[in-house]
């Protein structure tokens, strides 16, 4: 042990964190005999057979050891295959899971708590008889690139240690699920950046090594109780940091001073139509076209190192973000901008007064919990906010839809435990302003929303959306029975609701597989869809959900993306911009981020995204309104 033991700390900082580091280098040292970990393991499994004994309570009639046998057979179940193999981790440090209790957050965005209906990089993976990997002790020289190691990617823990390793492929990147890796008493200088990708480890031991720095990039492994260091020749000012602050001050350390990664790609736009279709569209003096932007931009409040613990703290900071936040809206330039997760004193101070210089015009309302608040905290809640091109578009009305209190308006609903117990809880809301072009008079119906982020209240949800449909298709209709404004005398005239193009832009925290995007797309769910859970929604569940607005999202033209949202815990599609498609088709929409860029990064916010959503953009072109039919006449 030429590099440091414990035994040999008595000029070092003993701090309780310092302790805990020494304790457990104690431990792996012990542990350096070939599959150390795997035959503990196996051993703890056999004595806990042996020494399980029924209990019965002498007091019941009908006493039952059935308690008593689960016990026994849940304590008893080995892996197949080979001792090498493991299905309980063998160190406790391992099991401990600090992300589980943080996911149960206040936080209306799915980071924090992922949608359920989509696959989680941090759930372990169901149907695997084990989970473990102890490959310690048994003079492994190298590990190639190639190995077949990196394609068990349901691995929670891997022992790698006591070997003779002088270096870790990249690959071992790809075992996302990793919560504990071993790779102490080896060879190793250094360890990979891409270390920092494995998001999910609570403990990381790097004892007994020849390790003198560390990588900036394992910054992000924020989840990180364990970083063990002791035995190397260390850089004196990083150990101090362990041994003074502990693994968090070090791993703060890390990523607040990792530089900055290579931009991506600008995000292409993926046309629907053709150059030639593009060129007769661009030379028709009678084409209108229309363009909208859907951003949930991370409201500051919700922005903590707690929720965000791989961002470094200055690319999370407000001041930074809302440079990028407006940089980009306005290079993009659209004639819609919708944007959710916006708080009163960041829409009054600084988009309002930013945007106005671009000739948008705002609408803006705030969750409802704002009515119950002092005025200093109510400018910290956030709403959602609409911008439209003045020059283009003037506004006839503006809706706000608050889903609670709708809810309650409806005589259906009065009676039902759930509509009490699960939505009224809720202060989610919609804004649908009424626009109408200048030039041409034509009518256009624009919806802002941000539905509930919890996936245990996936009823909700739906409920929400379809309130919000059937007050979209109550406001169409009395939109379409307005005249047309004396100044554009060609303006197209309206028969109904259903005939003015719509679009409905949002965070509807619901994947494509949901029963919101079914409803949404389909026009209907039945009343006993999965996604009610079995509650009760007054005529919701008793006849189903119905529409007549013809929608599709834009991005299902071009093929859904991947992803609207991307952090180390969620990657999926929740954020769309629906459309009529009677009256309304799409010229193109905003690409998706570089696969490449994403497979180098943990998730979003960072130094180039500021938010954990990305903004998604159509183009449309409005369909001109078919010509009634006339009904022949009999002679």
């Amino acid at each position: 042990m030429g590099q440091g033991s414990p035994g040999s700390v008595g000029s070092q900082i003993i701090t309780p964190h310092w302790q805990q580091q020494l304790l457990k280098c104690e431990m792996i040292r012990s542990s350096r005999s070939s599959h150390h970990r795997a035959r503990a393991s196996v051993m703890a499994s056999r004595t806990v057979i042996k020494s399980a004994i029924p209990i019965t309570n002498p007091n019941l009639v009908k006493p039952s050891t059935s308690t008593n046998t689960d016990i026994t057979e849940s304590s008893s179940k080995d892996p197949p295959g080979t001792p090498a193999l493991s299905s309980t981790p063998a160190l406790s440090a391992g099991e401990s899971s600090p992300g589980a209790t943080n996911a149960v957050v206040n936080h209306p965005s799915s980071t924090v708590a992922p949608i359920a209906e989509a696959p989680r990089p941090t759930a372990k993976p169901p149907q695997n008889t084990w989970s473990s990997l102890d490959m310690g002790g048994i003079n492994i020289k190298t590990i190639p690139p190639s190995s077949g190691l990196f394609t068990f990617t349901f691995l929670i823990n891997l022992y790698l240690n006591h070997n003779a390793l002088t270096s870790i492929p990249a690959g071992i990147a790809k075992l996302r699920h990793l919560e504990l890796l071993d790779l102490s008493g080896n060879n190793l200088s250094t360890v990979p950046a891409e270390l920092g990708m494995l998001t999910q480890l609570k403990e990381l031991y790097l004892f007994d090594n020849h390790i003198v720095t560390l990588p900036p990039e394992l910054g992000s492994l924020h989840q990180l109780q364990t970083i063990g260091v002791e035995g190397n020749p260390m850089d004196t000012s990083l150990k101090a940091i362990v041994q003074k602050d502990g693994t968090a001050a070090l791993i703060s350390y890390l990523r607040d001073s990792c530089p900055v990664p290579s931009p991506p790609p600008e995000r292409l736009w993926k046309s629907l139509i053709s150059p030639q279709e593009r060129e007769a569209l661009a030379t028709d003096p009678a084409t209108e076209t229309l363009s909208a932007l859907c951003y949930n931009i991370l409201c500051e409040k919700y922005a903590t190192e707690r929720l965000y613990g791989y961002t470094p703290s200055w690319a999370l900071s407000w001041d930074y973000r809302k440079e990028l936040i407006l940089t980009e809206i306005m290079n993009y330039d659209t004639d819609f901008l919708c944007l959710q997760e916006v708080d009163i004193a960041q829409y009054e101070d600084y988009f309002v007064k930013h945007l106005q210089g671009q000739g948008y015009e705002g609408i803006y309302w705030p969750k409802s919990r704002y009515k119950t608040m002092s005025d200093a905290d109510r400018r910290q809640v956030d709403g959602c906010a609409t911008f439209y091109k003045a020059d283009k578009y003037s506004l006839v009305e503006r809706h706000l839809v608050e889903f609670s209190t709708v809810a309650m308006q409806r005589p259906d609903f009065k009676k039902t435990d759930d509509m009490f117990n699960r939505v009224l809880g809720k202060d989610h809301i919609a804004v649908i302003c009424l626009l109408e072009a200048k030039e041409t008079g034509t009518r256009v119906i624009l919806a802002n929303a941000h539905i509930h982020w919890d996936p245990a209240y996936r009823d909700v949800k739906l409920v929400q959306v379809a309130l919000l449909v059937d007050e979209i298709e109550k406001i169409a209709a009395n939109f379409a029975r307005l005249p047309p404004r004396p100044d554009t005398p060609h303006a197209p005239v309206y028969s109904d609701g259903t005939k003015i193009p719509l679009i409905i832009c949002g965070d509807f925290n619901s994947v494509p597989s949901s029963g919101v995007y079914e409803f949404l797309a389909n026009g209907s769910v039945p009343p006993d869809h999965p996604d009610f859970m079995s509650h009760l929604y007054g005529r919701y569940t008793t006849d189903g959900l119905r529409h007549r607005l013809g929608l599709k999202s834009a991005n299902a033209a071009a093929g859904e993306f991947p992803l609207t949202n991307y952090t180390p815990s969620y990657q999926g599609e929740i954020d769309y911009i629906w459309y009529s498609t009677a009256n309304l088709a799409v010229n193109a929409v905003l690409g998706e981020v570089d696969r490449g860029y994403l497979e180098k990064v943990v998730g979003f916010p960072n130094a180039h995204f500021p938010s954990d959503h990305i903004c998604i953009i159509s183009e449309f072109r409005v369909k001109p309104p078919r010509p009634p039919t006339l009904l022949p006449t009999v002679s």
